[in-house]
């Protein structure tokens, strides 16, 4: 969602700069950098006391309009125009450490100023930023900016993005930003701003040249604010994941541009209003874990461009509107789950002779038999957890070919796994709290590893040991607990390096620790309790520093702990019902436990 969200932006980027650089190439010895411009560069470089992103590491020389990354300048009179540095926001390892200089504000010709993605830039953003009245776009994401959103900004009457994006930001949400006039994308998401979101910023006068608002991510609180003025651009709202409570006022839905409503993860409630359907241009609408109560509004079927649905974990009752067989023709995506809706003993015919990519229909009290798609080879995920589903596994995975996400944990299911064709492919398998038997191996082996990066099969009756796995495995999620696995853990568990969490309590295993597992630097939750262990905890186990929960209890450990964080500092509840641990957090060790 976020890349779809910003994609105008790059393009807007792109556009902006593509003219600076073609002038730029054809008069690079025209006219250096202007001095006073190269100076504020180096104050900001000077703040900056580590760079792994090696951005700044070409900033030398005197003139930083040609050689400097991110540098972009005014081929005429060699004023500094553009600052864009940017790293991924996913990649750990490439970040910037420092703070932002308030020097940047001498920059008078600045236009665009990106700093994106450095994660470890820290304090608070300069409120002499204000100075640079030029900018059109102002983007500080994914950092670690914390204090106050400067009121002071609201000086940049030009501005026409606004993004704070991904920091540590708190405080309100200044009112004077509503004198941004010609802000087309505001963004403040992923931070801890709180307080109500103040009723001008929305109001005559306002940002009525608004296309794009995300404030979601916040403590935000208060009610759903009310667009009173004219927003005929606006086009994508995101609110989610707040403190906002009352219901949906009128004003949005005279959003008449209005594709994408996320209210997610609030508290509103009431009904979902009937003139939801006047919404034409909506593609998206999630308003899924909230309170709203009462029957799902039969206009949504004239939603012609819908294709995101999301109405899960609220208080939906009744049965679904026959309307909706017949209408939504763009759908793709549905989520009914954990509401108190009458679907009937199964899934609905319309929904299963629909061609969908998402079907959700979690704690929705579906009995009986595993539904049968029509158009099964266009669904990559499905979600029929938390029902009463009892056969039907055979046929239901035939010919779905493309599915990544398959969940049915918590369902009366009872069959033989070496029996089923799971499909190729699969990143998610989920099917915990059935009834299953046949061996670990026939779900997890060279063949499905590769693929498979969550696999949850707990508390079922599978058998036979955890197999040897061989290198180049995807899996992040292992939990095999509740079964009836034995043997011993295998050495090479050191070859799922990406995983994180392991859990195979509660199940037959015996032989001791192998120290390999140590080697899962990754891991951050590790529960073998409840089995028949012996041996020591090995000292490999010191380097899983990044470790967050481990539960060795009901063993027949013996020796010392490894006495280094976490081990040493986990309650003794996670050694206890062993033969003879001992070390910090239990007694000390007597010289024959050593």
């Amino acid at each position: 969602m976020q890349i779809l969200r910003w994609a105008s932006l790059l393009f807007q980027l792109f556009l902006t700069f593509s003219g600076f650089i073609e002038s730029s190439q054809g008069e690079a010895a025209a006219v250096l950098c202007a001095e006073q411009d190269r100076a504020s560069l180096l104050s900001f470089k000077a703040r900056i006391l580590r760079d792994t992103t090696e951005i700044l590491s070409s900033w030398t020389g005197r003139d930083c309009c040609v050689d400097w990354e991110g540098v972009t300048c005014q081929p005429s009179t060699g004023r500094v125009s553009g600052l864009i540095l940017q790293a991924s926001a996913e990649d750990t390892g490439s970040f910037m450490k420092g703070t932002l200089s308030p020097s940047l504000a001498n920059l008078r010709s600045l236009e665009v100023l990106v700093i994106s993605g450095m994660k470890r830039i820290r304090g608070t953003i300069p409120d002499s930023l204000s100075n640079l009245t030029r900018l059109t776009q102002l983007v500080l994401e994914y950092n670690s900016l914390e204090g106050t959103v400067p009121s002071s900004l609201a000086r940049l009457t030009s501005l026409q993005t606004l993004s704070l994006n991904g920091n540590r930001l708190v405080g309100a949400f200044p009112p004077s930003l509503g004198n941004l006039r010609s802000v087309l994308q505001l963004n403040l998401a992923r931070n801890s701003l709180s307080g109500p979101i103040p009723p001008p910023i929305f109001g005559v006068g306002g940002l009525q040249k608004l296309q794009f608002l995300d404030l979601s991510l916040n403590l935000f609180s208060g009610s759903v604010p009310e667009f009173s003025g004219r927003f005929p651009n606006l086009t994508n709202v995101d609110l989610s994941s707040n403190q906002l409570s009352g219901q949906i006022p009128d004003s949005v839905l005279s959003l008449s541009s209005l594709s994408s409503l996320s209210l997610s993860h609030n508290r509103l409630s009431g009904r979902i209003p009937d003139r939801i359907g006047s919404l034409r241009s909506l593609s998206q609408l999630q308003l899924s874990g909230n309170r709203f109560s009462g029957q799902i509004p039969a206009s949504i079927s004239r939603l012609q461009s819908l294709w995101n649905l999301n109405l899960s974990r609220n208080e939906l009752s009744g049965p679904l509107p026959i309307s909706l067989g017949r209408g939504l023709p763009s759908l793709s995506t549905i989520d009914l789950s954990y509401n108190n809706l009458s679907l009937g003993t199964t899934v609905p015919e319309w929904i299963r002779n629909r061609q969908l990519y998402d079907v959700r229909l979690a704690g929705c009290k579906l009995r009986g038999s595993l539904p049968i798609f029509t158009k099964p080879d266009s669904l990559t995920t499905i979600d029929l957890s938390d029902n009463y589903l009892a056969d039907g596994t055979s046929s239901f995975f035939a010919n779905m070919t493309s599915l990544n996400e398959v969940k049915l944990g918590n369902n009366q299911l009872k069959f033989d796994v070496s029996k089923i064709p799971f499909p190729n492919g699969l990143r998610t398998l989920d099917l915990r709290s059935n009834q299953l038997v046949g061996p670990l191996s026939a779900i997890l082996n060279n063949r499905t590893s590769s693929s498979l990066e969550v696999l949850d099969v707990s508390s079922n009756q599978l058998s036979g040991n955890i197999p040897e796995l061989g290198q180049g495995s995807s899996l992040k999620v292992l939990n095999v607990a509740g079964n009836k696995i034995v043997g011993q853990i295998p050495g090479s568990i050191s070859n799922l390096g990406e995983l994180q969490r392991l859990d195979i309590s509660r199940n037959q295993i015996g032989g001791t620790i192998p120290p390999s597992l140590g080697q899962l630097t990754k891991l951050r939750w590790l529960d073998i309790s409840v089995n028949g262990i012996s041996g020591r905890i090995p000292s490999s186990f010191l380097g899983l520093g990044g470790l967050q929960h481990a539960n060795f209890r009901a063993n027949r450990l013996c020796g010392e702990i490894p006495q280094g964080r976490p081990f040493n500092i986990f309650p003794a509840v996670a050694y206890a019902h062993n033969l003879c641990l001992c070390g910090k957090p239990l007694p000390p060790c007597r010289r024959n436990h050593q």
